[in-house]
């Protein structure tokens, strides 16, 4: 949940942490929170989304010899949740919304989906090799004239402070004024980061069709050698965790280095929990404490748009409680926590008595073009 960036100033959430608060509590929330959520969700998620890609198409394939059945019919359920996504973002005004992202990204995966494994794999680091290939000619170009860093760093935090304080101006503004604000935050972001979302996502994508043709999301691995990717994937990923926080925390407007390998760290930390999954749900008592979360798996959606309505809108907007801003990390993980478990039981109960969940209805309903049965 980005209850964070919900509750709020979006670009306070990287440009000045001491700005959500500070408290000894906050910075062990925080730390928890950087070093093994972070980015994590968003990554298993991107994964799932490359595995069930291969699904769908493998599965029009075998129904149709017509080679623009793939491209028409998954197309079309892509362009579906695209216009799911754009709603979202621009008549709930949730600018961090990921649904219209991931449909163009899982159209430009499913390009690439003939390739063997390892070629999935290879194109699935892109992002994050370029990334950091990127980096590493900023770093040096910093450090070969570091008069000109430091002024162009300045003018970066000139400009995220005035982010801030706009953000925080429509946080605490009248209801139009929250309104224009969260639309004016998502149609920067589909001008200046899009192509970067996209790109992430796709990527990610792709190394879940790579573990999906492997067997690793089906857990058709040992025990031996999910604990090997545990242990690689932590090993990996809390050690470059540990010093991006460490700098985040004690170089605030400083020289940092971190977000060269941040996705590195990203993908490496989301290795260590799907090893961690795959263990657990290998015996009984796992697989009881993990069962509960089948039901978000089948409501994912409706979860996902109801985070939205509860806490953007209920608890943060100004026709809701009115919380923007007043709520440092430690009460806004509390919160995230406690709805996060609300939606959970309601996810519970509401499958005990309906088939689908209802943002899911709709949405197949539009891409079968029939009103599919709720029960």
């Amino acid at each position: 949940m980005n209850i964070s960036e919900m509750g709020a100033s979006m670009t306070a959430n990287w440009s000045d942490l001491h700005h959500l608060g500070w408290s000894a509590s906050d910075r062990i929330v925080w730390w928890l929170r950087t070093i093994l959520i972070e980015g994590t969700p968003r990554a298993m998620l991107q994964m799932l989304f490359g595995a069930g890609m291969l699904i769908l198409t493998d599965r029009i394939d075998a129904r149709s010899s017509d080679p623009l059945s793939v491209p028409l019919r998954y197309g079309w359920r892509n362009l579906v949740l695209w216009a799911f996504g754009m709603a979202h973002m621009l008549l709930l005004l949730w600018p961090g919304d990921i649904l219209h992202s991931y449909a163009v990204a899982a159209m430009i995966a499913c390009l690439f989906r003939g390739l063997p494994p390892r070629a999935l794999l290879v194109l699935g680091l892109s992002y994050a090799t370029f990334t950091m290939a990127l980096g590493v000619s900023t770093v040096s170009h910093r450090l070969a004239d570091p008069t000109a860093a430091f002024a162009s760093a300045t003018r970066t935090a000139k400009a995220d402070d005035a982010a801030v304080a706009r953000e925080d101006a429509f946080g605490h503004g009248t209801m139009a004024q929250w309104t224009a604000g969260q639309r004016a935050v998502s149609m920067d972001r589909l001008r200046n980061e899009e192509v970067v979302i996209v790109w992430e996502a796709a990527a990610t994508m792709l190394i879940g069709a790579a573990l999906f043709r492997w067997g690793v999301l089906q857990g058709a691995w040992s025990r031996r050698r999910y604990g090997w990717l545990l242990a690689v994937g932590y090993g990996i990923g809390v050690p470059l965790r540990l010093y991006g926080g460490w700098e985040a925390t004690r170089l605030e407007g400083g020289f940092d280095v971190a977000w060269l390998w941040e996705d590195f760290a990203r993908l490496a930390m989301t290795m260590g929990h799907l090893a961690a999954v795959m263990l657990a749900v290998q015996e009984a008592p796992g697989r009881r404490l993990l069962q509960p979360f089948v039901a978000a798996g089948r409501t994912a959606l409706t979860l996902y748009v109801a985070q939205t309505l509860i806490v953007s809108w209920l608890i943060f907007s100004p026709i809701g409680l009115g919380l923007y801003g007043r709520l440092d990390w430690t009460a806004m993980m509390a919160v995230a926590v406690a709805v996060n478990a609300l939606l959970l039981w309601g996810a519970n109960v509401y499958v005990r008595h309906f088939r689908i969940a209802p943002v899911e209805w709709a949405w197949r309903s539009i891409v079968e073009r029939r009103m599919l049965p709720l029960r």
